[in-house]
């Protein structure tokens, strides 16, 4: 993939404001709004120095190689940058991930727990986690089914000391997303979680009206996504 922009390519920094506006308007609490992560898969250094110039520190990335090629010389340039796992994590990747990342949004199974538990005890770092939840119980798509959430929680955070501060979903694109959003709310207040996960482009205005504290957003920040 050439690291050079498209002639065509979005303006970053106006794009990031019109969101952030979006999500001050449509908040539960225009005070707080949820924090925008820019989800920059695929995208070339140069679109997410672009958005570190305009301010902006939080970033997501969906895989563990292509963030650890494309994020350390960017974090020499801007030490307080701030970047999320969103995407499926395999356990034979959980040593880069603690390594390369300060969240990782995608725990969604027990192996994968115990994985990062004792790799985090490895590494003496503690990259905050949300347990991902299937809300619409999607067999392709990973996370935990709602019924057994409580239960992945219950192991992640109280049996095994993983820093679990929240969930995460990706609700079915076919469907209305306002009620997983409020099912994902639902089981995150029964377990005492006050971090929610949850929106992406198409959908992160009714996210932010529903208690999310972190939206995902990556075409409408830095356009469509380059063609493989």
């Amino acid at each position: 993939m050439s690291s050079a922009l498209p002639p065509s390519r979005p303006d970053i920094a106006a794009n990031l404001a019109f969101v952030k506006a979006k999500l001050v308007k449509a908040a539960a609490d225009p005070a707080h709004p949820p924090r925008l992560i820019a989800v920059s898969k695929t995208m070339p250094p140069e679109a997410v120095r672009e958005a570190l110039a305009a301010g902006h520190r939080l970033f997501g990335e969906n895989r563990v190689q292509e963030a650890m090629a494309k994020f350390p010389p960017l974090r020499a340039e801007f030490p307080d940058l701030e970047l999320h796992l969103i995407g499926p994590l395999q356990t034979n990747k959980v040593r880069e991930a603690v390594a390369t990342f300060d969240a990782i949004q995608t725990v969604d199974r027990e192996k994968l727990a115990r994985a990062l538990a004792a790799e985090m005890q490895k590494q003496g770092r503690r990259p905050d986690c949300y347990v991902q939840v299937n809300t619409g119980e999607e067999p392709q798509k990973a996370g935990a089914l709602p019924l057994e959430a409580d239960a992945l929680v219950r192991l992640a955070r109280d049996e095994l000391g993983l820093p679990v501060i929240g969930l995460m979903c990706i609700p079915p694109a076919e469907e209305e997303p306002a009620p997983h959003f409020a099912l994902l709310a639902k089981i995150a207040a029964r377990n005492g979680l006050n971090r929610l996960s949850m929106g992406m482009s198409s959908d992160f205005e009714v996210a932010a009206q529903l208690g999310a504290t972190e939206v995902r957003v990556g075409s409408a920040i830095f356009g469509a996504r380059p063609s493989a």
